[in-house]
């Protein structure tokens, strides 16, 4: 991965982190099922009638849909709405890495180098580190919140697949139309579970400091976090394999408990600082371009190994030696006669 993609994925890790925080906000105002309706919706309407839609089969993008917009904050939204920490639930949640990795191994057929492997396992044990330590804090989360979140986590996966595999060249207007999908089941779901009062209330008390907080939640919601963060994780996830761009949003967590402790006034320990360190340092192992071997070509671009292998290519498709009759019989062709001549 570039250095310039590289950075694009921390500052998507940035915005993806603070997010969690706004959605805290906008949970205090809005229903949680009424607010990822909302959150696509405002997208999903100018996209419909601005923007053409990319050519990419139906299927993928329905999938990326169902399973980026709906599967992950139905849950998430849920869980948070039950009680989630939200420094916990930016943690958990980062369960779509590895996941997006098995996916991808089963479906995309993507392999993983053992430099890969070692660093998501490292950053795994950063996170379960302190899941388990959240988990068991006084008020912490019970274990219904924190398997919700979970289910976001595949539902992300199950997203970052199926955009994946979409290859559009076109990569922010897939991710606009993506948001297409979410906000008719959201609305459904809702209506079908909780009836509109909730809807109702919340939208009558917007004039109070509360209103005014989750307005501001949304907005950030909608255009740092899917504008912008979803932008740039679609264009990172058509052009890089899963395995490669996935691990990074790992990092969300360590932003997310960071800013919840600062903002919220949530508490954040040691232990968690230093499982925060190992996540980190699982993510910079997993995502470490590959060293580039000294060159031996006069070119310069072609590794050592690569130089090797063609040289043993060329021996064996070179001719078998001339016997030394075939020699003698040599002189007499033409490049024979040439080299006599010449002498």
């Amino acid at each position: 991965m570039p250095i310039t993609d590289r950075v694009l994925a921390l500052v998507v890790a940035l915005v993806w982190g603070l997010n969690f925080v706004a959605i805290h906000l906008s949970l205090q105002q809005f229903p949680p099922f009424f607010l990822v309706a909302l959150r696509f919706a405002v997208i999903a309407v100018p996209t419909v009638v601005l923007v053409r839609r990319p050519a990419v089969p139906w299927p993928w993008l329905l999938a990326y849909g169902f399973g980026f917009g709906v599967l992950q904050f139905v849950f998430l939204y849920l869980a948070m709405d039950n009680g989630m920490p939200t420094g916990l639930a930016s943690l958990v949640l980062q369960s779509s890495a590895p996941f997006t990795v098995l996916l991808a191994g089963l479906v995309l057929r993507e392999r993983l180098t053992a430099r890969q492997s070692a660093g998501v396992g490292l950053a795994v044990l950063g996170l379960a580190t302190i899941a388990a330590y959240r988990a068991g804090l006084d008020g912490g989360a019970t274990v219904l919140p924190v398997l919700l979140t979970l289910c976001g986590g595949v539902g992300w996966a199950l997203g970052n697949v199926a955009n994946r595999q979409a290859r559009s060249d076109r990569p922010f207007a897939l991710m606009l139309w993506m948001t297409v999908v979410p906000p008719v089941p959201m609305l459904a779901l809702y209506l079908a579970l909780e009836g509109p009062a909730r809807i109702g209330a919340s939208l009558t008390t917007l004039n109070t400091v509360r209103g005014s907080l989750a307005l501001a939640g949304l907005g950030f919601t909608v255009i740092a976090a899917t504008l912008v963060g979803s932008g740039l994780w679609t264009a990172l996830m058509s052009r890089h394999p899963s395995s490669t761009v996935a691990p990074f949003s790992m990092l969300v967590p360590v932003v997310g408990i960071a800013a919840s402790a600062a903002l919220l006034h949530e508490p954040t320990t040691a232990v968690e600082l230093a499982a925060g360190a190992v996540v980190v340092a699982g993510v910079l192992l997993s995502t470490r371009p590959q060293r580039r071997r000294q060159l031996m070509t006069t070119g310069g671009d072609q590794p050592a190994t690569e130089v090797m292998a063609d040289r043993g290519e060329r021996a064996r498709r070179a001719p078998a030696p001339r016997s030394s009759r075939q020699q003698a019989s040599g002189a007499d062709s033409p490049r024979a006669a040439r080299t006599d001549s010449s002498a």
